[in-house]
Protein backbone atom coordinates (compact mmCIF):
# COMPACT_ATOMS: atom_id res chain seq x y z
CA UNK A 1 0.00 0.00 0.00
CA UNK A 2 1.05 3.59 -0.67
CA UNK A 3 2.47 5.45 2.31
CA UNK A 4 1.36 9.02 2.62
CA UNK A 5 0.13 11.73 4.93
CA UNK A 6 -2.15 14.69 4.59
CA UNK A 7 -0.73 17.60 6.60
CA UNK A 8 -2.84 20.73 6.91
CA UNK A 9 -1.86 23.96 8.68
CA UNK A 10 -4.43 25.14 11.24
CA UNK A 11 -5.38 28.78 11.75
CA UNK A 12 -2.02 29.04 13.57
CA UNK A 13 0.08 27.71 10.67
CA UNK A 14 2.89 26.31 12.87
CA UNK A 15 0.35 23.92 14.43
CA UNK A 16 -0.55 21.24 11.90
CA UNK A 17 -3.27 18.61 11.61
CA UNK A 18 -1.85 15.28 10.39
CA UNK A 19 -4.02 12.62 8.80
CA UNK A 20 -2.17 9.35 8.20
CA UNK A 21 -3.44 7.00 5.54
CA UNK A 22 -5.51 4.23 7.13
CA UNK A 23 -5.77 0.86 5.38
CA UNK A 24 -8.87 -1.01 6.53
CA UNK A 25 -10.93 -4.04 5.65
CA UNK A 26 -13.27 -6.48 7.39
CA UNK A 27 -10.46 -7.56 9.76
CA UNK A 28 -9.73 -4.05 11.05
CA UNK A 29 -7.17 -1.45 9.99
CA UNK A 30 -3.47 -0.62 9.77
CA UNK A 31 -1.84 2.80 9.91
CA UNK A 32 1.62 4.15 10.62
CA UNK A 33 1.44 6.51 13.58
CA UNK A 34 4.88 7.94 12.82
CA UNK A 35 7.43 7.56 10.04
CA UNK A 36 10.27 10.06 10.32
CA UNK A 37 11.02 10.52 6.60
CA UNK A 38 7.37 11.19 5.67
CA UNK A 39 6.91 13.68 8.49
CA UNK A 40 10.14 15.45 7.55
CA UNK A 41 8.91 15.65 3.93
CA UNK A 42 5.94 17.62 5.31
CA UNK A 43 8.08 20.00 7.38
CA UNK A 44 7.70 18.21 10.71
CA UNK A 45 11.35 17.71 11.48
CA UNK A 46 11.38 17.44 15.27
CA UNK A 47 13.44 14.62 16.71
CA UNK A 48 11.30 12.85 19.29
CA UNK A 49 12.99 11.45 22.41
CA UNK A 50 10.10 10.48 24.69
CA UNK A 51 6.71 8.78 24.19
CA UNK A 52 3.92 9.25 26.76
CA UNK A 53 0.58 7.55 27.31
CA UNK A 54 -2.23 9.12 29.34
CA UNK A 55 -5.50 7.56 30.49
CA UNK A 56 -8.32 9.88 31.53
CA UNK A 57 -11.99 9.65 32.41
CA UNK A 58 -14.75 11.66 30.75
CA UNK A 59 -15.21 15.37 31.45
CA UNK A 60 -11.52 15.80 32.40
CA UNK A 61 -9.43 18.69 31.14
CA UNK A 62 -5.66 18.32 31.32
CA UNK A 63 -3.50 21.37 30.73
CA UNK A 64 -2.51 23.85 29.58
CA UNK A 65 1.10 22.73 30.08
CA UNK A 66 4.34 24.12 28.66
CA UNK A 67 8.05 23.76 29.45
CA UNK A 68 10.71 26.43 29.24
CA UNK A 69 13.60 25.81 29.13
CA UNK A 70 13.62 22.33 27.59
CA UNK A 71 10.65 23.28 25.42
CA UNK A 72 8.88 20.39 23.76
CA UNK A 73 7.36 19.90 20.35
CA UNK A 74 4.60 17.27 20.54
CA UNK A 75 2.88 14.92 18.14
CA UNK A 76 -0.38 13.90 19.82
CA UNK A 77 -3.10 11.37 18.96
CA UNK A 78 -5.81 9.21 20.50
CA UNK A 79 -5.68 5.42 20.76
CA UNK A 80 -9.13 4.99 22.33
CA UNK A 81 -11.92 7.54 22.78
CA UNK A 82 -12.12 11.19 21.76
CA UNK A 83 -10.67 14.53 22.90
CA UNK A 84 -10.80 18.20 22.03
CA UNK A 85 -7.09 19.00 21.79
CA UNK A 86 -5.83 22.57 22.23
CA UNK A 87 -2.58 24.42 21.55
CA UNK A 88 -1.98 28.02 22.70
CA UNK A 89 0.87 30.13 21.31
CA UNK A 90 2.90 31.39 24.28
CA UNK A 91 5.95 32.52 22.28
CA UNK A 92 6.55 36.10 23.41
CA UNK A 93 6.68 38.36 20.36
CA UNK A 94 4.82 35.94 18.09
CA UNK A 95 2.10 37.51 15.89
CA UNK A 96 -0.24 34.79 17.16
CA UNK A 97 0.76 35.12 20.85
CA UNK A 98 -2.19 34.14 23.06
CA UNK A 99 -4.15 32.65 20.15
CA UNK A 100 -5.40 29.08 20.35
CA UNK A 101 -6.39 26.30 18.01
CA UNK A 102 -8.49 23.24 18.83
CA UNK A 103 -9.05 19.95 16.99
CA UNK A 104 -11.17 16.90 17.72
CA UNK A 105 -8.88 13.86 17.78
CA UNK A 106 -10.31 10.38 18.11
CA UNK A 107 -9.54 6.72 17.67
CA UNK A 108 -12.05 6.77 14.80
CA UNK A 109 -10.67 9.74 12.83
CA UNK A 110 -6.98 8.79 13.41
CA UNK A 111 -6.02 12.48 13.27
CA UNK A 112 -2.90 13.77 14.94
CA UNK A 113 -1.88 17.27 15.92
CA UNK A 114 1.69 18.51 15.63
CA UNK A 115 2.34 21.19 18.26
CA UNK A 116 5.70 22.97 17.94
CA UNK A 117 7.85 24.25 20.77
CA UNK A 118 6.58 27.37 22.49
CA UNK A 119 2.96 26.27 22.75
CA UNK A 120 0.93 25.38 25.83
CA UNK A 121 -1.00 22.15 25.33
CA UNK A 122 -4.09 20.61 26.85
CA UNK A 123 -7.12 18.49 26.05
CA UNK A 124 -10.70 17.86 27.13
CA UNK A 125 -12.00 14.29 27.24
CA UNK A 126 -15.22 13.99 25.21
CA UNK A 127 -15.72 10.22 25.55
CA UNK A 128 -16.30 8.05 28.64
CA UNK A 129 -12.54 7.36 28.81
CA UNK A 130 -9.55 8.12 26.58
CA UNK A 131 -6.11 6.69 25.90
CA UNK A 132 -4.02 9.62 24.68
CA UNK A 133 -0.52 9.19 23.22
CA UNK A 134 2.12 11.76 22.44
CA UNK A 135 5.69 12.01 21.28
CA UNK A 136 7.91 14.76 22.76
CA UNK A 137 11.05 16.38 21.34
CA UNK A 138 12.61 16.88 24.79
CA UNK A 139 12.42 15.09 28.12
CA UNK A 140 9.88 16.02 30.78
CA UNK A 141 11.37 18.47 33.27
CA UNK A 142 9.12 19.28 36.23
CA UNK A 143 11.29 22.28 37.12
CA UNK A 144 10.77 23.81 33.67
CA UNK A 145 7.03 23.15 33.43
CA UNK A 146 4.37 25.75 34.07
CA UNK A 147 0.62 25.86 33.54
CA UNK A 148 -1.56 28.41 31.79
CA UNK A 149 -5.12 28.52 33.17
CA UNK A 150 -7.48 26.40 31.13
CA UNK A 151 -10.13 29.12 31.43
CA UNK A 152 -7.93 32.20 30.96
CA UNK A 153 -10.42 34.81 29.68
CA UNK A 154 -7.70 36.58 27.67
CA UNK A 155 -7.11 33.37 25.68
CA UNK A 156 -10.82 32.52 25.47
CA UNK A 157 -10.72 28.84 24.59
CA UNK A 158 -14.17 27.55 23.64
CA UNK A 159 -14.06 24.25 25.53
CA UNK A 160 -16.88 21.82 24.72
CA UNK A 161 -17.29 20.96 28.43
CA UNK A 162 -18.86 22.72 31.36
CA UNK A 163 -17.74 22.08 34.94
CA UNK A 164 -14.73 19.92 34.01
CA UNK A 165 -12.67 17.78 36.37
CA UNK A 166 -9.19 19.27 36.88
CA UNK A 167 -6.06 18.42 38.86
CA UNK A 168 -4.89 20.69 41.67
CA UNK A 169 -1.95 21.74 39.50
CA UNK A 170 -4.23 22.75 36.63
CA UNK A 171 -6.58 24.61 38.99
CA UNK A 172 -3.55 26.67 40.13
CA UNK A 173 -2.52 27.62 36.57
CA UNK A 174 -1.67 31.25 35.82
CA UNK A 175 -3.30 33.68 33.45
CA UNK A 176 -1.03 34.23 30.47
CA UNK A 177 -0.72 37.95 31.22
CA UNK A 178 0.55 37.16 34.74
CA UNK A 179 3.40 34.89 33.62
CA UNK A 180 6.86 36.46 33.78
CA UNK A 181 7.83 37.47 30.23
CA UNK A 182 11.19 35.71 30.67
CA UNK A 183 9.28 32.39 30.92
CA UNK A 184 7.74 33.22 27.53
CA UNK A 185 11.06 33.71 25.73
CA UNK A 186 12.22 30.60 23.92
CA UNK A 187 15.90 31.19 23.04
CA UNK A 188 16.18 27.69 21.51
CA UNK A 189 13.60 28.64 18.84
CA UNK A 190 14.09 30.70 15.71
CA UNK A 191 12.83 34.29 16.01
CA UNK A 192 9.16 34.66 15.07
Amino acid sequence: PALSLVVTPTRIPDVRRVEPVVHGDARGFFTETYRENLYRDHGIDSSFVQDNLSFSRGNVIRGLHVQNPSSQAKLVYVLQGEVFDVAVDVRGGSPTFGHWVGEVLSADNHRQLFIPQGFAHGFAVLSETVLFAYKCSDYYDSGAEFTVRWDDPDVGIEWPLSDPILSEKDLRGSRLRDIDTERLRFPDLPAV
